[in-house]
């Protein structure tokens, strides 16, 4: 077993006459959380709060495919296709940018499990209530609520993620979650195809059957959830310290009896000031005063991939069908390839963000893609490129796009200090899902729908050249977080000076 001095959290007792004093918290969890080898409790915490992007893949592909079908005749929902992919669509994203922000600010004031516990409700109820659409008011009204539910998971997930997971192996689980999301985009794919065919499925029935099948997904993904724990980094912060020094020794006794070997010990103790809610004043000065570097970093990044992954994907079905003659009944077999290329990119370049560096993958993968996309939209100029090779190029593209975009999320949510992680990650959030569903649909839906070619190169280019970008900036700016503690990233704003600390970042 691990020696006893580790388990001390040690406190200052409140006097009577100061009842209002602030406790200090002297605490080593972070670094026995960090110091722990990978574990079957490692892989309950990634299922039950990774899963969910596999649905949220599911949910926007399927919507995207079912848009014909809902606007047919006998579909039993009067709505237009426009409707669909517009105002829908529109009203997801929306919803999406509101929920970030809505519960990001509550995940960082009350805890990460209630929240991704109540998230997690939201979009399933939200789901399960568009499958019951009879009215294009009612459809409309629960997209927006599914797009609320799926932002406050973004936030309540992802600063959880990071919490939990052992400081060598946070950059690879972050970036291979937040890219499954592609699995969900091929399983919607192929399972559209399925549902809406009416020799086995009723036209009001099949669309109904597929949203269904994403709450049963959901309720499973909600059952493993409940054994994953409030993040102990949090409990500290917010004075519930002899908590988290229960939680951590838990954890470490199921690791041990499952490795059967005593653990290393954990070096670094830290103090902090016992506060339980910083405002928004506090998260402002912090995110764009004090790290307004890690600022820019973090908008130059996911403004990038957002206007990358739109220059492809929307217009990716008319550029197929306008230039190339595919079918409208095909494009989901092309859509599926490019979305097997999205998934394969975290899975096999995941790990070198925690050998190789941060900085040096995250640049690469957003230089690569995006000059990569240049490469592409130059053969489609020049008329060089079928549906087939095309294709191929996308899925070149966004093997590395797909870890660049989920970098960007691991990014934002390990640079800042932990007060304000799921704040800041709604944010960032909410500015690069704006950025890519509202100014991108709009601006490549004027160059891609005249079936020009010139006019398409551009949509590409301006998408690669935001990537390009993004690349830059991280080769500057990026901050070297592989294998380090996240209080060594950024210290809490609530640390007491006294104790010693762990090394500081590195400017930046």
């Amino acid at each position: 077993m691990t020696g006893k001095s580790e388990h001390v959290t040690t406190t200052s007792p409140r006097t009577p006459e100061s009842p209002r004093t602030p406790r200090t918290v002297t605490t080593s969890v972070p670094a026995r959380l960090d110091r722990l080898p990978w574990s079957r409790w490692h892989w309950t915490v990634v299922i039950g709060l990774g899963t969910v992007w596999v649905l949220d893949g599911l949910e926007v592909t399927v919507v995207g495919n079912i848009a014909g079908r809902l606007s047919e005749q006998g579909s039993g929902l009067p709505i237009t296709s426009g409707g669909v992919t517009g105002v829908a669509a529109a009203l997801y994203v929306a919803g999406a940018c509101s929920g970030a922000l809505f519960f990001g600010r509550l995940t960082d004031l009350f805890g990460r499990k209630r929240l991704f516990m109540v998230t997690l409700a939201v979009y399933l109820s939200a789901t399960a209530l568009t499958a019951l659409s009879y009215s294009s008011w009612w459809f409309f009204a629960f997209r927006f609520m599914t797009g609320f539910g799926i932002g406050g998971e973004y936030a309540a997930i992802n600063s959880a993620i990071d919490e939990l997971i052992p400081a060598a192996y946070r950059g690879r689980v972050d970036i291979i979650i937040n890219g499954s999301f592609w699995l969900g985009a091929i399983a919607g794919s192929l399972l559209s195809i399925l549902m809406l065919d009416t020799s086995i499925f009723a036209k009001d029935i099949g669309w109904r059957l597929t949203f269904g099948l994403g709450v049963i997904l959901g309720m499973m993904i909600l059952f493993v959830r409940r054994h994953v724990p409030e993040s102990p980094r949090w409990l500290f912060i917010h004075g519930r310290g002899e908590e988290a020094e229960r939680l951590v020794t838990a954890i470490e006794k199921r690791v041990v009896a499952e490795k059967g070997e005593p653990l290393p010990p954990a070096k670094g103790r830290f103090t902090i000031r016992e506060r339980h809610s910083f405002g928004f004043r506090d998260i402002a000065r912090t995110v764009f005063s004090d790290y307004r570097r890690r600022a820019v970093l973090g908008l130059a990044l996911f403004i990038g991939q957002a206007f990358l992954y739109n220059a492809i994907t929307f217009g990716f079905g008319a550029i197929l069908t306008r230039f190339f003659g595919v079918s409208t009944s095909s494009t989901g077999y092309f859509f599926a390839v490019i979305a097997v290329g999205n998934f394969l990119g975290p899975l096999f370049l995941g790990k070198l963000f925690d050998t190789l560096g941060r900085r040096i993958m995250i640049t690469s993968t957003y230089l690569l893609a995006g000059l990569l996309l240049f490469g592409t939209a130059w053969l489609f100029g020049a008329g060089r490129l079928n549906a087939v090779t095309l294709t191929a190029c996308w899925a070149v593209v966004l093997f590395f796009a797909s870890a660049g975009a989920s970098s960007a999320y691991l990014t934002v949510s390990e640079i800042f200090p932990m007060e304000t992680r799921a704040m800041a990650i709604a944010f960032f959030y909410a500015v690069g899902t704006a950025a890519g569903g509202i100014s991108g649909p709009l601006l490549f839906a004027s160059l891609t729908r005249g079936g020009v070619v010139g006019d398409t190169v551009l949509a590409f280019a301006i998408g690669a050249a935001l990537m390009c970008l993004g690349g830059v900036v991280a080769a500057f700016l990026a901050v070297r977080a592989e294998g380090r503690s996240l209080e060594d990233i950024a210290a809490p704003l609530s640390v007491s000076p006294p104790e010693p600390l762990p090394a500081p970042a590195p400017a930046d």
